[in-house]
């Protein structure tokens, strides 16, 4: 997955046998998501492997199963996540690296217990929550965070396995690739995500939904839009599903005309959104002509407060927006309404804290410099490290969470002369301690154990169902940790 990193060896203290086969230099990774595995796999292809430094490295995650944001928090029908996994599996199947499921780190390890096993710590906890929208009505019944629907969607063991599916009239806010996931997703019809490894209980729900018409907002113009012309593309093969776009939102000043002159995807989307309007028939929004489920996509759109009675959400409201000749926007003094009973703000993920690590509480992240986590005083804590999300905020695609990785990786190789030693080395001793502890934890072949069993259940729903199904997800987590030891799975 990764080249070999050049040689950072340093000088080593006299007597430091850390790196030998007899003593292996020990890092821990917090995070399985490509974050961490990434990470993970450069240290072991790196220059100083190669020229004999040895490495014990140990990944932990705090969810049964392995991948992080790739099982948690990507549309179950994306095109793109079967090849990611299958990356990530061919890293952790290696046998060189070690996976700890099941392990929460605040809660069953701590920032001591690690440094006392390990030479380094790794974070790439990512960033699973939702930004927030500061406008009025955001408290409303019916008004919900984007990362917390794509959590429930994909299975994640810790949101409730109901949700909230009763509004015809939808709004989206948000012109990400989390926004259009989101939107896909609430207009596709559920018989057509069997084909996924979508949970039962998701299934049943999007089945049950009534909604007829979604509405994605974005703030600025065609241009301007931050999803990928992979994600644009998914929109149109929805079955029974008209896409609507509206021309007075097809505005272009001279950065856009730059922009779609000099960057190829920006040319790609602006030529596919405008084919579409050219295209676009004059029966699409009417739903007594056209398909039962229209999804509309609006640009040039600022959200300026939620609407409700009784507590619950009736309407949004926008004031028009246009476009300033630098590609970005102001308001025009027009304001719009829209009826709508739920409002799902996708506008980007925002990191956690984590105990006993500084954090920047304004951008969501680690303290750090270069991936070296700072104190705060803003001096290097020896160490400790961090990469992806955690690292520099939620922004970038996979060839941007590689390129954090090298550079963490090779921050930390270069400070390895002077990195803590830890005090207890022997690879057994932090199994010991999760299980004096009594933490559940999964193994890499526990993985493998829940793998088919997942592909079991899709096979079973195969032999009794309309499609073919590759698996069918298991939810909960003592589902994922039974299913792991090959014991009965129940929820």
């Amino acid at each position: 997955m990764s080249t070999a990193l050049p040689s950072t060896t340093p000088s080593t203290t006299a007597g430091d046998a850390r790196g030998t086969a007899g003593r292996p230099l020990r890092i821990a990774v917090i995070g399985s998501g490509p974050a961490g595995v990434y990470a993970a796999d450069m240290l072991t292809k790196s220059q100083d492997v190669q020229d004999g430094l040895v490495l014990a490295i140990d990944l932990f995650d705090r969810y049964p199963a392995p991948y992080g944001l790739i099982r948690y928090g990507v549309a179950p029908d994306h095109p793109r996540i079967k090849g990611i996994v299958n990356a990530l599996h061919k890293v952790l199947d290696r046998g060189d690296i070690r996976f700890f499921g099941n392990v929460d780190y605040g809660t069953d390890l701590s920032l001591a217990d690690l440094q006392t096993h390990y030479d380094a710590v790794i974070f790439a906890t990512g960033a699973i929550k939702d930004a927030d929208l500061n406008i009025p009505g955001i408290e409303l019944e019916g008004s919900f965070g984007g990362a917390d629907f794509v959590s429930w969607y994909d299975g994640h063991p810790d949101v409730p396995r109901e949700w909230p599916l009763t509004a015809k009239e939808v709004a989206v806010i948000g012109n990400g690739n989390v926004a259009l996931d989101v939107a896909r997703v609430l207009s596709k019809h559920a018989d057509d995500l069997l084909v996924t490894e979508i949970p039962d209980n998701v299934y049943q729900g999007l089945k049950a939904s009534p909604v007829t018409d979604v509405h994605i907002f974005g703030r600025r113009g065609p241009a301007q839009v931050k999803f990928t012309p992979m994600e644009l593309r998914e929109l149109s093969h929805s079955r029974d599903v008209d896409i609507v776009l509206y021309e007075e939102d097809f505005d272009f000043d001279e950065a856009s005309d730059v922009a779609v002159k000099t960057n190829n995807q920006v040319k790609t989307m602006v030529n596919t959104l405008t084919n579409w309007l050219v295209e676009q028939d004059d029966d699409a929004a009417d739903p007594a002509t056209g398909a039962s489920r229209r999804l509309h996509l609006h640009f040039l759109h600022n959200p300026v407060e939620i609407t409700g009675e009784d507590g619950q959400v009736t309407g949004i409201t926008f004031e028009r927006n246009e476009l300033d000749g630098t590609g970005n926007v102001r308001g025009t003094g027009e304001f719009v309404e829209y009826p709508v009973q739920a409002v799902y703000r996708s506008v980007g993920y925002f990191g956690s804290a984590l105990p006993d690590v500084e954090f920047d509480h304004r951008r969501g992240v680690v303290v750090n410099d270069g991936g070296r986590v700072l104190s705060a005083d803003g001096t290097q804590v020896p160490g400790i490290y961090a990469t992806g999300w955690i690292k520099r905020g939620p922004v970038g695609l996979i060839g941007s969470t590689k390129g954090d990785a090298l550079e963490t990786v090779t921050h930390l190789l270069a400070d390895r002369a002077g990195l803590p030693a830890a005090a207890v080395v022997e690879s057994d001793a932090i199994t010991e301690l999760l299980g004096d502890r009594g933490v559940e934890y999964t193994t890499w072949e526990g993985w493998h154990e829940l793998d088919a069993h997942e592909k079991a259940l899709g096979a079973e729903a195969s032999a009794n169902g309309p499609v073919q199904r590759e698996r069918v997800k298991v939810v909960s987590r003592e589902g994922m940790v039974n299913a792991s030891r090959g014991a009965a799975v129940l929820g």
